[in-house]
């Protein structure tokens, strides 16, 4: 009877341990978090400057991506354009190709470009541009190096050479941008310049002028002259660098 007793009680009690939830192992962090953390690290202790491309385009997508492995993203946007400089320089539409990127991260890629493009325009504007003329020339590579089709630039002065404005007159395809020596000039004369610097971008690479390139320049200055208006210097920006027509002694 006892032992009736003792196998009933048994019997009993074993499903209600049963229904005990089971302990589950406590959840792993994804692998891409200590990397995050290492990366971070890494740059509080040795700078941005430390970093390769990858790794640049790695912490900017950990804003964009909160809760992804992004080496895999800042590897292809690399393979896709070559360098940080070219995928920062990409149309907003090809960038939102590339796997893992979209739209909504393409736009975020472009804004930082853009805030860089602003803050090198903040070191020349009202200053003496011929006297920071490497800050322009990093300014006019930010701002136009990368661009798939040709733009023409004008770069404004006063008479003490200080920057007054800078806009892009004409966007034309990838290899010719039309260009208006009058407008040029009338747009100048409206801004009360009497001096300026024309920059035009070739997509091809190759910064080498062409002999349309010398002679739309001779025509400009030209036309500006009689009126007050010196032209400095034409640069042509090119991924690989710039020429000047004035250092190469072609005005």
């Amino acid at each position: 009877m006892a032992d009736e007793i003792d196998e009933r009680g048994f019997l009993k009690e074993s499903p209600a341990a049963a229904l005990r939830p089971a302990k589950r192992p406590a959840a792993e962090k994804p692998h891409y978090h200590g990397h995050r953390d290492r990366l971070r690290e890494r740059v509080r202790t040795a700078g941005v400057g430390a970093l390769a491309d990858y790794e640049i385009l790695e912490l900017l997508l950990f804003r964009f991506v909160p809760r992804a492995d992004t080496k895999p993203r800042a590897k292809a946007l690399l393979d896709r354009f070559g360098s940080l400089a070219e995928v920062l320089g990409a149309p907003a539409h090809l960038l939102a190709e590339v796997k893992g990127i979209g739209p909504a991260v393409a736009f975020d890629l472009k804004l930082v470009a853009s805030a860089a493009e602003r803050m090198l325009q903040g070191k020349i504007r009202g200053r003496q541009v011929l006297s920071s003329w490497s800050q322009v020339i990093d300014y006019c590579r930010a701002a136009m190096a990368f661009e798939p089709r040709e733009q023409f630039r004008i770069l404004f002065l006063d008479k003490k050479n200080a920057l007054i404005a800078d806009e892009v007159q004409q966007t034309g395809t990838v290899d010719h941008t039309p260009v208006y020596p009058r407008e040029v000039v009338r747009r100048a004369l409206e801004l009360s310049a009497t001096a300026i610097i024309l920059v035009h971008n070739h997509p091809s690479g190759d910064p080498t002028p062409s002999r349309a390139d010398i002679e739309m320049t001779k025509t400009i200055a030209d036309t500006a002259r009689p009126l007050g208006i010196a032209l400095h210097d034409h640069i042509i920006i090119g991924k690989g660098g710039h020429a000047s027509l004035k250092g190469l002694q072609l005005i």
